[in-house]
């Protein structure tokens, strides 16, 4: 729950709508009930559109968050890793 509350406190702090999609449901990017719904673990593929005057600094920055900081959480890998 913490990734999607990490992903929703960011998406508020643009002025845009946000919607964010897996291949089944499209949701409001800052929505924390929404983005929840999901059920997105790590590896799941998501789409994330935005419309409005911040949108495309807010698709980089939420790209950067899952794609490149994951989170600030360890990956799958990272965790292996470390137990070895």
């Amino acid at each position: 729950m913490r990734p999607a509350m990490q992903f929703v406190d960011i998406a508020n702090q643009f002025d845009c709508d946000i919607t964010v999609s897996n291949d089944e449901n499209n949701v409001d990017g800052k929505s924390i009930m929404q983005i929840s719904m999901l059920a997105a673990a790590c590896g799941t593929r998501l789409k994330i559109k935005a419309q409005g005057r911040d949108a495309e600094k807010a698709v980089k920055v939420l790209k950067e968050l899952v794609e490149e900081k994951h989170f600030d959480e360890p990956t799958p890998s990272e965790q292996k890793n470390a137990r070895i």
